[in-house]
């Protein structure tokens, strides 16, 4: 991660930049899939640069007038805000970053929108704080958001 983020500090771009496409790869999305690669190997140490980091991500995908708003990102980055405040033994945090993602219509929630969730889930449900009443109520709610199996595929918004 260090290194490609070291690569993308030199890059130029030319005019081959501007028409975007499948590989193009903003710095947001960079940093939102930075934070996600920490959240699932476990680096949940406390640190206030990943605090930033997941935070900066959420704000990056947080604006649906943007062109090409990728909700799908905004969703995964608000349940690795919750992850990462659980980790620092931020509860009211980690309850309220995902509130948006749980507050999707059905038609709305991707696979990909209720794998995140499941894992705040279940990484409520390995914590200290698992017994606590806000703790609980979190998980009840991802339960009920949760469908038995996920939709195969994202819908259009």
């Amino acid at each position: 991660m260090e290194q490609a983020a070291r690569r993308r500090e030199r890059v130029e771009p030319d005019d081959l930049d501007e028409l975007g496409g499948l590989l193009t790869f903003p710095a947001e999305k960079e940093l939102y899939y930075r934070v996600e690669t920490e959240v699932l190997l476990g680096q949940g140490a406390t640190g206030t640069a990943r605090d930033a980091a997941a935070e900066q991500a959420v704000a990056a995908f947080s604006n649906p007038d943007a062109p090409f708003w990728p909700f799908g990102d905004e969703a995964g980055a608000r349940c690795n805000l919750s992850v990462v405040r659980l980790h620092d033994d931020e509860l009211d945090g980690t309850v309220d970053a995902p509130r948006p993602v749980l507050d999707l219509p059905p038609a709305q929630r991707t696979r990909r929108i209720v794998v995140s969730a499941q894992r705040v889930h279940r990484t409520l449900a390995h914590s200290t704080a698992r017994r606590s009443l806000l703790a609980r109520e979190l998980r009840e709610e991802i339960t009920q958001f949760s469908p038995a199996a996920p939709p195969p595929a994202a819908l259009p918004r």
